[in-house]
């Protein structure tokens, strides 16, 4: 029965508002096409609030309507909430898709960008389609979304799209209900889209299919191009030719950290490493993360200098048509099947998206820019994520582009607040009631430029949630960026500012991920580099007995001197000699840390500790790492975070499968049985791989030893992982086996990074329960009165 024949007594009228990710998904065209089969009148139309439709017809059909909205909505579509009222029927006929309106009111979430689909890449490639090699090929299913979005509602006016208006054939297809772009806000063709160009300096410029032809020639030759992609530039090169590798190292001076590579397709990174299915979902699905993959023996076809001392090679396949176009399609001439590419930017500072910037700021790296005219509205770095051997799934280690701004459901309610994250790894978090959105992976808050980036961030975040927040919350270090910048918005805008103590927030933050309840407390192992403790001490070796409201230390490594605070992080080194002090061992001449020392060094060094002149004290299970890493010979100085660290636990895997034993810390979490034996093995003669496997079995015993001591004395029988040392996947899952073996619930992070990339959701879930009580306990004290 259709709505025109349906007789208007009979008839019932409903406004349904639809609310979650439901904008730029092809949503609209979903519930037209619903309401048709149906044989529904009505309208629907976008607004702030979500989408918002009228429907009337056959009460069967129009609760079939609803059910369907939740049941089966389009693929890249988040429903969280369906509400509707019964309004008067008006015998409607018909059913059409209105202009969207802004009511003001927050309840839609834009969606994250999302790779070319199947469709518009068969469209790419055949020669008799009119969007054949078009670079910005889309369509409501795949494409830009967050990074061209300016506002609310979701539609072309609030993109960068806005700049190119519609020819009459992509006008055509946009208005046709029945067409795939259908309302799709990025459409555009060669004829009406953005245009691609190649800038070389010194030569002339390109355009089009021209510009794309000699950027892959340029590629092939040993260049290094700036690519402006979704989210921001890429730096990209042969990652096969060492001298193009090599050049793009030294320019970007990058240090030893690995870069990231993109395949060409699947079957070539199945030529780099071992891809399990799991992995191979990641590569292709609809995120297209950059995947770290074990590297296989010699890695063939890779430069020794993408991923020098890891034990891994980040991987991402092509996700926007401009990428598919630079690896070739058929018939075009042979080029490179993996490239680098690697984030846009000189070290330490923030992606770049501006054309203007990228020609000034990449100048001296880059050897010729490819480019366009779509505006990148929001910077987004592609996410990083990896799949855990031992059956624990993914973990996301950046969450970026293809996951924000998608909503982390909370455990609690939460006063609107603004977590601001730390100044390592800076994301930020914003919160209301029952979800929290992170922004892009920021960067670190070491210059002018990313608190710049940072500021932008906060004010999208506003924007794109409706969220005004009343409450902010930061690290307690008194010299983070981050928090004086909180500071200094708490007291512009009369808000409260609360500080929450670094590893509390690591251990929330892995509570809030899995959805413990706020009266729960778990036994929480935070284990990082750096974090500043209640006793101004850098703290990073803790195991606390926490929940949302509170936590007490219950272990910790030994302090140790940490000698010339961030120059001691950047040489193992020095850590490890520090640490043989701590333990009583003497700086014998055959111990690999000693010798990397010189005597002056060495000297000024043995005055540093036993003064403590410039020195800090700290229980950090990273500088242990570095530490050890130093003392077996393998990382002497640091060129990048964590170097030491990875190149050790790459060390441990050549060994790991032997089961080889383990060390035995004393008393809990003291290292020094531990140092004395990897100083006597490597004098007899123990490979290093032993050592390392054995170390890195050590500290998983000991946190298993610990965490039943906590049981025993607390009851407590669930243990939460957290904190940048878990992004080692040895000790992540030998832990985990531990404590699951001797009955502990464990919680690793999946979602939100380990890190300091997860930092803001562990703030923002402390700071707003603190909040709420004190709130309660005020309103208690002014009722008693």
């Amino acid at each position: 029965m259709t709505s025109a024949t349906t007789a208007r007594g009979s008839a019932v009228r409903r406004r349904v508002t639809v609310r979650g990710t439901v904008q730029g998904v092809g949503f609209r065209p979903f519930v037209h096409r619903l309401a048709a089969e149906l044989g529904l009148a009505g309208h629907v139309r976008n607004g702030s609030e979500g989408v918002v439709a009228e429907v009337e017809g056959a009460p069967e059909s129009v609760a079939e309507f609803c059910r369907a909205l939740t049941e089966r909505p389009p693929p890249l579509a988040d429903v969280r909430e369906v509400a509707y009222e019964t309004v008067p029927a008006l015998g409607a006929t018909g059913f059409a898709i209105d202009a969207s309106k802004d009511s003001g009111a927050g309840g839609t979430l834009i969606p994250p960008d999302t790779a070319t689909c199947e469709d518009c890449l068969r469209e790419l490639a055949d020669p008799a389609d009119r969007r054949h090699r078009h670079p910005f090929i889309t369509c409501t299913h795949c494409g830009p979304r967050f990074t061209i979005s300016t506002g609310l509602p979701y539609d072309r006016a609030t993109t960068t799209m806005a700049a190119f208006p519609l020819c009459p054939q992509c006008a055509t297809e946009y208005a046709d209900p029945a067409d795939r772009r259908f309302h799709a806000q990025p459409v555009a063709c060669h004829d009406c889209g953005p245009v691609l160009r190649l800038t070389v300096p010194g030569g002339r410029p390109y355009q089009g299919g021209q510009a794309l032809a000699e950027a892959r020639r340029l590629l092939a030759r040993g260049a290094v191009l700036a690519v402006k992609g979704l989210g921001g530039y890429h730096l990209a090169c042969d990652a096969g030719d060492e001298r193009a590798v090599t050049a793009l190292r030294e320019r970007k001076e990058r240090g030893g950290k690995p870069f990231a590579v993109m395949c060409a397709d699947l079957a070539v990174a199945e030529r780099l490493a071992r891809v399990t299915p799991e992995e191979a979902a990641l590569l292709t699905g609809r995120r297209r993360p950059i995947v770290l993959l074990r590297r296989e023996a010699g890695t063939p076809g890779l430069a020794e200098e993408v991923c020098p001392g890891s034990p891994d090679v980040g991987v991402m396949l092509p996700y926007t048509p401009l990428h598919r176009l630079l690896f070739g399609l058929p018939g075009d001439p042979p080029g490179p099947d993996v490239l680098v590419m690697t984030s846009g930017n000189r070290s330490g500072e923030p992606i770049v998206t501006d054309d203007a910037e990228a020609l000034e700021r990449l100048t001296g790296i880059a050897d010729a820019w490819l480019w366009h005219d779509r505006v990148i509205e929001a910077p987004c770095d592609d996410s990083v994520v990896r799949v855990r051997a031992d059956g624990g799934g993914e973990v996301v280690l950046r969450r970026s582009r293809g996951h924000v701004p998608e909503p982390v459901p909370l455990p609690v309610p939460v006063v609107p607040a603004l977590a601001v994250g730390g100044d390592l790894k800076n994301a930020l978090c914003l919160g209301a009631e029952g979800s929290a959105w992170f922004s892009p992976h920021i960067g670190d808050m070491g210059d002018l430029a990313t608190v710049r980036a940072f500021e932008r961030a906060v004010g999208r975040l506003r924007a794109l949630t409706g969220i005004d927040h009343v409450l902010l919350a930061a690290d307690r270090h008194p010299g983070y960026h981050s928090a004086r910048w909180a500071r200094r918005a708490a007291a512009a805008g009369g808000l409260p500012v609360c500080p929450v103590q670094h590893h509390h927030a690591h251990i929330a933050s892995v509570m809030a991920e899995h959805g413990v309840d706020g009266g729960t407390r778990v036994i929480g192992v935070a284990f990082d580099g750096t974090g500043y403790g209640d006793d101004g001490a850098v703290w990073g070796g803790e195991v606390l007995i926490a929940g949302y409201d509170g936590y007490r230390r219950f272990a910790r490594l030994p302090y140790a001197h940490l000698p010339g605070g961030d120059a001691g992080v950047a040489n193992p080194c020095r850590m490890a000699l520090a640490r043989l002090r701590a333990a009583g061992l003497p700086w014998d001449p055959d111990l690999p840390c000693v010798a990397a020392c010189a005597p002056d060094e060495l000297r000024l060094l043995q005055r540093q500790l036993e003064r403590g002149t410039a020195c800090v004290a700290t229980s950090s299970m990273g500088r242990l790492f570095d530490a050890v890493s130093s003392l077996t010979g393998i990382c002497h100085r640091a060129r990048y975070e964590a170097q030491a660290a990875i190149e050790l636990e790459a060390s441990a895997v050549l060994a790991w499968p032997e089961r080889t034993g383990a060390y035995a810390f004393a008393g809990g979490l003291d290292p020094g049985p531990v140092l004395a034996a990897v100083v006597a093995d490597l004098r007899s003669g123990v490979p290093v791989p032993v050592i390392a496997a054995r170390f890195h079995r050590a500290v998983a015993a000991a946190v298993a030893a610990v965490c039943r001591s906590a049981r025993r004395e607390t009851g407590v029988v669930v243990a939460a992982l957290s904190g940048g040392v878990f992004a080692n996947t040895l000790l992540d899952a030998e832990c985990a086996a531990l404590l699951a073996a001797d009955g502990f619930t464990v919680l690793r992070h999946r979602r939100v990074p380990p890190g300091d990339g997860g930092l803001a959701l562990g703030q923002l879930v402390v700071a707003a329960h603190g909040d709420r009580r004190h709130r309660r306990q005020r309103r208690q004290r002014q009722g008693g009165r």
